[in-house]
Protein backbone atom coordinates (compact mmCIF):
# COMPACT_ATOMS: atom_id res chain seq x y z
CA UNK A 1 0.00 0.00 0.00
CA UNK A 2 1.53 3.32 -0.71
CA UNK A 3 0.60 6.33 1.06
CA UNK A 4 -0.40 9.85 -0.37
CA UNK A 5 0.27 12.53 1.10
CA UNK A 6 -0.80 16.12 1.19
CA UNK A 7 2.04 18.89 2.29
CA UNK A 8 0.66 22.09 3.13
CA UNK A 9 3.41 24.82 3.29
CA UNK A 10 6.63 25.25 0.93
CA UNK A 11 9.06 26.06 3.34
CA UNK A 12 12.32 24.74 4.67
CA UNK A 13 10.55 22.17 6.56
CA UNK A 14 7.98 21.67 4.36
CA UNK A 15 10.56 20.88 2.06
CA UNK A 16 12.81 18.47 4.15
CA UNK A 17 9.54 16.57 5.28
CA UNK A 18 9.16 16.14 1.58
CA UNK A 19 12.23 14.95 0.53
CA UNK A 20 12.66 12.69 3.46
CA UNK A 21 9.15 11.11 2.65
CA UNK A 22 10.23 10.90 -0.92
CA UNK A 23 13.19 8.39 0.28
CA UNK A 24 10.78 5.88 1.51
CA UNK A 25 9.14 2.98 0.25
CA UNK A 26 5.34 2.71 -0.08
CA UNK A 27 5.03 6.49 0.20
CA UNK A 28 3.99 9.16 -2.76
CA UNK A 29 4.40 13.51 -1.86
CA UNK A 30 1.08 13.53 -3.84
CA UNK A 31 0.10 17.09 -3.32
CA UNK A 32 1.52 20.15 -2.25
CA UNK A 33 -0.31 23.41 -1.19
CA UNK A 34 1.51 27.02 -0.95
CA UNK A 35 0.45 30.44 -0.69
CA UNK A 36 0.90 30.87 -4.41
CA UNK A 37 0.48 28.74 -7.27
CA UNK A 38 4.35 29.32 -8.61
CA UNK A 39 5.15 28.57 -5.03
CA UNK A 40 3.48 25.14 -4.87
CA UNK A 41 4.13 24.76 -8.63
CA UNK A 42 7.93 25.20 -8.32
CA UNK A 43 8.22 22.61 -5.44
CA UNK A 44 5.83 19.83 -6.70
CA UNK A 45 8.11 20.07 -9.79
CA UNK A 46 10.79 18.55 -7.65
CA UNK A 47 8.39 15.23 -6.61
CA UNK A 48 7.37 13.38 -9.18
CA UNK A 49 3.79 12.98 -9.93
CA UNK A 50 2.86 15.54 -7.40
CA UNK A 51 0.59 18.59 -8.06
CA UNK A 52 0.45 22.05 -7.20
CA UNK A 53 -2.13 23.82 -5.52
CA UNK A 54 -2.74 27.41 -4.01
CA UNK A 55 -5.71 26.50 -1.90
CA UNK A 56 -5.70 23.58 0.37
CA UNK A 57 -9.53 23.06 0.55
CA UNK A 58 -9.21 22.27 -3.46
CA UNK A 59 -6.48 20.22 -2.84
CA UNK A 60 -8.01 18.11 -0.31
CA UNK A 61 -11.57 18.03 -2.90
CA UNK A 62 -9.14 17.33 -5.38
CA UNK A 63 -7.04 14.61 -3.77
CA UNK A 64 -7.40 11.14 -1.92
CA UNK A 65 -4.84 11.69 0.59
CA UNK A 66 -3.88 9.13 3.87
CA UNK A 67 -1.93 11.76 5.65
CA UNK A 68 -1.34 15.73 5.35
CA UNK A 69 1.67 17.44 6.71
CA UNK A 70 0.99 21.07 7.73
CA UNK A 71 4.61 22.80 7.63
CA UNK A 72 3.10 26.77 7.92
CA UNK A 73 4.27 29.95 10.25
CA UNK A 74 2.70 29.96 13.67
CA UNK A 75 0.36 32.72 12.81
CA UNK A 76 -1.50 29.97 9.93
CA UNK A 77 -2.94 27.30 12.37
CA UNK A 78 -6.53 26.99 12.59
CA UNK A 79 -8.93 26.27 9.44
CA UNK A 80 -6.45 23.78 8.12
CA UNK A 81 -6.50 21.07 11.32
CA UNK A 82 -10.09 21.97 11.27
CA UNK A 83 -10.90 21.00 7.77
CA UNK A 84 -8.68 18.13 8.19
CA UNK A 85 -10.39 16.92 11.37
CA UNK A 86 -14.05 17.24 9.64
CA UNK A 87 -12.80 15.01 6.64
CA UNK A 88 -11.33 12.75 9.40
CA UNK A 89 -7.53 13.08 7.69
CA UNK A 90 -4.63 11.90 10.24
CA UNK A 91 -2.05 14.83 10.25
CA UNK A 92 1.26 16.04 11.57
CA UNK A 93 1.52 19.39 12.22
CA UNK A 94 4.85 21.30 13.27
CA UNK A 95 5.53 22.93 16.23
CA UNK A 96 4.79 25.33 17.57
CA UNK A 97 0.86 24.67 17.61
CA UNK A 98 0.06 28.49 17.46
CA UNK A 99 1.15 31.99 18.64
CA UNK A 100 -1.93 31.63 21.05
CA UNK A 101 -3.43 29.34 23.24
CA UNK A 102 -6.98 29.89 21.77
CA UNK A 103 -6.62 28.33 18.77
CA UNK A 104 -5.29 25.71 20.12
CA UNK A 105 -7.89 24.99 22.40
CA UNK A 106 -10.69 24.85 19.66
CA UNK A 107 -8.53 22.16 17.63
CA UNK A 108 -7.78 19.90 20.89
CA UNK A 109 -11.76 20.39 21.59
CA UNK A 110 -12.66 19.19 18.16
CA UNK A 111 -10.12 16.22 18.65
CA UNK A 112 -11.51 15.09 21.61
CA UNK A 113 -14.60 14.26 19.92
CA UNK A 114 -12.97 11.86 17.62
CA UNK A 115 -10.46 9.78 17.39
CA UNK A 116 -8.42 11.16 14.66
CA UNK A 117 -4.62 10.19 14.66
CA UNK A 118 -2.10 13.08 15.09
CA UNK A 119 1.85 13.89 15.22
CA UNK A 120 3.41 17.03 15.97
CA UNK A 121 7.41 17.80 14.94
CA UNK A 122 8.91 17.78 18.53
CA UNK A 123 11.62 16.16 17.08
CA UNK A 124 14.02 16.03 19.86
CA UNK A 125 12.13 13.35 21.40
CA UNK A 126 13.38 11.33 18.19
CA UNK A 127 17.16 12.10 18.94
CA UNK A 128 19.15 9.06 20.92
CA UNK A 129 20.21 11.71 23.36
CA UNK A 130 17.30 12.95 24.46
CA UNK A 131 16.40 8.82 25.20
CA UNK A 132 19.68 8.17 26.95
CA UNK A 133 18.74 11.78 28.34
CA UNK A 134 15.10 10.72 29.90
CA UNK A 135 17.00 7.26 31.07
CA UNK A 136 19.38 8.53 33.23
CA UNK A 137 17.88 11.43 34.67
CA UNK A 138 14.88 8.89 35.65
CA UNK A 139 17.36 6.75 37.24
CA UNK A 140 18.13 9.62 39.94
CA UNK A 141 16.25 12.32 42.17
CA UNK A 142 16.01 15.09 40.00
CA UNK A 143 16.64 18.48 41.86
CA UNK A 144 16.44 21.47 39.22
CA UNK A 145 17.34 22.03 35.41
CA UNK A 146 18.45 24.99 33.77
CA UNK A 147 17.84 25.05 29.84
CA UNK A 148 18.62 27.86 27.06
CA UNK A 149 18.71 28.46 23.31
CA UNK A 150 20.59 31.22 22.50
CA UNK A 151 21.74 31.95 18.95
CA UNK A 152 20.19 34.85 16.36
CA UNK A 153 17.56 36.28 14.99
CA UNK A 154 16.03 34.52 11.79
CA UNK A 155 15.77 36.43 8.90
CA UNK A 156 12.10 35.56 8.12
CA UNK A 157 9.58 38.31 8.58
CA UNK A 158 6.84 36.35 10.37
CA UNK A 159 9.03 35.51 13.06
CA UNK A 160 9.93 39.11 13.63
CA UNK A 161 6.70 39.70 14.66
CA UNK A 162 4.83 39.02 18.05
CA UNK A 163 1.73 38.13 15.87
CA UNK A 164 3.65 36.40 13.51
CA UNK A 165 5.84 34.16 15.49
CA UNK A 166 4.55 34.73 19.28
CA UNK A 167 7.98 35.26 19.55
CA UNK A 168 10.78 33.19 20.84
CA UNK A 169 9.88 31.52 23.51
CA UNK A 170 6.95 29.98 21.64
CA UNK A 171 8.04 29.59 18.19
CA UNK A 172 11.54 28.19 19.35
CA UNK A 173 12.40 27.64 22.90
CA UNK A 174 9.07 25.61 22.51
CA UNK A 175 11.63 22.61 21.81
CA UNK A 176 13.43 22.93 25.41
CA UNK A 177 9.90 23.18 27.12
CA UNK A 178 9.47 19.93 25.26
CA UNK A 179 12.41 18.19 26.55
CA UNK A 180 11.47 19.46 30.04
CA UNK A 181 8.24 18.12 30.29
CA UNK A 182 9.65 14.80 28.15
CA UNK A 183 12.32 13.90 30.85
CA UNK A 184 10.27 15.47 34.36
CA UNK A 185 6.94 16.15 34.13
CA UNK A 186 4.29 19.21 34.07
CA UNK A 187 4.76 22.34 34.73
CA UNK A 188 2.89 23.66 37.23
CA UNK A 189 3.77 27.41 37.56
CA UNK A 190 6.19 30.47 35.61
CA UNK A 191 7.26 33.23 36.11
CA UNK A 192 8.76 35.30 32.99
CA UNK A 193 10.78 38.36 32.15
CA UNK A 194 10.98 39.42 28.75
CA UNK A 195 13.12 42.21 26.89
CA UNK A 196 14.11 44.00 24.00
CA UNK A 197 17.89 45.29 23.96
CA UNK A 198 19.37 45.04 20.54
CA UNK A 199 17.04 43.84 17.31
CA UNK A 200 14.50 46.51 17.69
CA UNK A 201 17.11 48.89 17.18
CA UNK A 202 19.02 47.09 13.87
CA UNK A 203 15.98 46.10 12.13
CA UNK A 204 12.65 47.24 11.43
CA UNK A 205 9.57 46.14 12.57
CA UNK A 206 10.61 43.80 15.11
CA UNK A 207 7.90 43.24 18.30
CA UNK A 208 9.72 40.14 19.48
CA UNK A 209 11.66 40.42 22.87
CA UNK A 210 15.16 39.10 22.02
CA UNK A 211 15.61 38.35 25.66
CA UNK A 212 14.34 36.09 28.09
CA UNK A 213 14.36 34.01 31.21
CA UNK A 214 11.66 32.29 32.72
CA UNK A 215 11.44 30.36 36.10
CA UNK A 216 9.35 26.82 36.10
CA UNK A 217 8.25 25.07 39.37
CA UNK A 218 7.30 21.68 38.29
CA UNK A 219 4.06 19.92 39.64
CA UNK A 220 6.74 17.05 41.25
CA UNK A 221 9.09 20.06 43.42
CA UNK A 222 11.53 20.37 40.46
CA UNK A 223 12.76 23.95 39.94
CA UNK A 224 14.11 24.97 36.31
CA UNK A 225 14.79 27.86 34.73
CA UNK A 226 14.84 28.50 30.88
CA UNK A 227 16.59 31.46 29.36
CA UNK A 228 16.91 32.36 25.55
CA UNK A 229 18.00 35.44 23.10
CA UNK A 230 18.35 35.67 19.36
CA UNK A 231 20.84 38.51 19.63
CA UNK A 232 24.32 36.70 19.11
CA UNK A 233 26.30 37.04 16.00
CA UNK A 234 25.82 34.55 13.42
CA UNK A 235 27.79 31.35 14.08
CA UNK A 236 27.97 32.01 17.98
CA UNK A 237 25.08 29.47 19.35
CA UNK A 238 24.32 27.64 22.66
CA UNK A 239 21.44 25.10 22.62
CA UNK A 240 21.01 22.59 25.73
CA UNK A 241 20.02 21.68 29.62
CA UNK A 242 21.85 21.10 32.89
CA UNK A 243 20.22 18.58 35.19
CA UNK A 244 21.02 18.70 38.39
CA UNK A 245 20.10 15.59 40.46
CA UNK A 246 21.41 13.66 43.73
CA UNK A 247 23.58 11.65 41.98
CA UNK A 248 25.14 13.83 39.02
CA UNK A 249 25.05 16.59 36.68
CA UNK A 250 24.23 15.85 33.53
CA UNK A 251 24.16 18.02 30.49
CA UNK A 252 22.33 17.48 27.43
CA UNK A 253 23.17 18.90 24.05
CA UNK A 254 21.39 17.42 20.73
CA UNK A 255 24.31 15.24 19.53
CA UNK A 256 25.61 14.38 23.08
CA UNK A 257 25.19 14.11 27.17
CA UNK A 258 27.96 14.59 29.71
CA UNK A 259 27.27 12.62 32.69
CA UNK A 260 29.62 13.95 35.76
CA UNK A 261 29.69 12.60 39.23
CA UNK A 262 31.95 11.69 42.13
CA UNK A 263 34.25 8.92 39.80
CA UNK A 264 34.58 11.74 37.40
CA UNK A 265 33.10 12.80 33.76
CA UNK A 266 31.84 10.85 30.70
CA UNK A 267 31.29 12.32 27.62
CA UNK A 268 28.71 10.55 25.25
CA UNK A 269 28.88 11.60 21.67
CA UNK A 270 25.76 9.85 20.10
CA UNK A 271 25.62 8.72 16.43
CA UNK A 272 24.15 11.80 14.23
CA UNK A 273 20.60 10.24 13.95
CA UNK A 274 18.01 11.96 11.71
CA UNK A 275 15.16 12.92 14.30
CA UNK A 276 13.18 13.81 11.04
CA UNK A 277 12.65 10.81 9.42
CA UNK A 278 12.24 8.80 12.78
CA UNK A 279 9.34 10.71 13.54
CA UNK A 280 7.87 10.63 9.98
CA UNK A 281 8.69 6.70 10.29
CA UNK A 282 6.37 7.01 13.78
CA UNK A 283 3.63 8.36 12.22
CA UNK A 284 3.09 7.26 9.16
CA UNK A 285 3.29 3.21 10.70
CA UNK A 286 0.36 4.98 12.72
CA UNK A 287 -1.50 5.57 9.50
CA UNK A 288 -0.90 2.22 8.04
CA UNK A 289 -1.74 -0.13 11.32
CA UNK A 290 -3.51 2.00 13.58
CA UNK A 291 -0.53 1.59 16.19
CA UNK A 292 0.12 5.30 17.51
CA UNK A 293 2.50 3.61 20.03
CA UNK A 294 5.55 4.82 18.59
CA UNK A 295 4.36 8.44 18.35
CA UNK A 296 6.12 10.60 20.79
CA UNK A 297 4.09 13.61 20.28
CA UNK A 298 0.05 13.85 19.64
CA UNK A 299 -1.88 16.88 19.36
CA UNK A 300 -2.96 16.78 22.59
CA UNK A 301 0.38 16.05 24.42
CA UNK A 302 1.87 18.79 22.63
CA UNK A 303 -0.97 21.23 23.93
CA UNK A 304 0.70 20.76 27.42
CA UNK A 305 3.82 22.79 26.12
CA UNK A 306 1.76 25.33 24.12
CA UNK A 307 0.39 25.93 27.87
CA UNK A 308 3.69 26.20 29.24
CA UNK A 309 4.83 28.75 26.57
CA UNK A 310 1.86 30.96 26.15
CA UNK A 311 1.73 30.95 30.05
CA UNK A 312 5.45 32.62 29.72
CA UNK A 313 4.09 35.14 27.38
CA UNK A 314 1.00 36.32 30.27
CA UNK A 315 3.28 36.07 32.96
CA UNK A 316 6.59 38.45 31.08
CA UNK A 317 3.37 40.48 29.81
CA UNK A 318 1.51 41.01 33.12
CA UNK A 319 4.77 40.97 35.34
CA UNK A 320 2.91 37.77 37.58
CA UNK A 321 3.53 34.67 38.49
CA UNK A 322 0.91 32.50 35.90
CA UNK A 323 -0.22 29.06 37.01
CA UNK A 324 -0.10 26.65 34.08
CA UNK A 325 -3.84 25.54 33.36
Amino acid sequence: MTLRIGMIGTGWFSRKHAEYLSEMNGVKVQAICGTSMEKAATMAADFQGSQGYDDFKRMLDSEKLDAVYICVPPMAHGQIELELIERNIPFLVEKPLGIDIETPKKILTRLEKSSLLTAVGYHFRYKQSVQRLKKAVNSTTLGMVSGYWMGQMPEIAWWRKQEGSGGQFIEQTTHIVDVLRYVAGEVDEVYANYSNRVNHMKYEQVTVADVGAVSLKMKSGVVATISNTCILPEGVNKVGMTFYTDQNMIEWHPDRIQIKDTSGSIMEELKMDNPYISESEAFLHAVRTGDASQILSDYQDAYQTQLVTCAALESALKGVPVKVK
